[in-house]
């Protein structure tokens, strides 16, 4: 899933040597922070229609 996020743009990574480990860092981009609180709105509204039966 992290690696279709990043297809989209949502995300970027990076390498990092943690002791004898190599990890991979995910951080969120602009366009992700967009598409999240988008997200979020539309669950928001979702669970209000549920809830109160708008």
């Amino acid at each position: 899933m992290l690696h279709r996020l990043e297809k989209k743009g949502y995300l970027t990574s990076y390498h990092e040597r943690t002791g004898s480990r190599d990890r991979r860092l995910y951080e969120i981009t602009e366009q992700g922070r967009v598409a999240l609180t988008d997200a979020k709105a539309k669950v928001k509204e979702l669970f209000g229609e549920l809830i109160e039966g708008r």
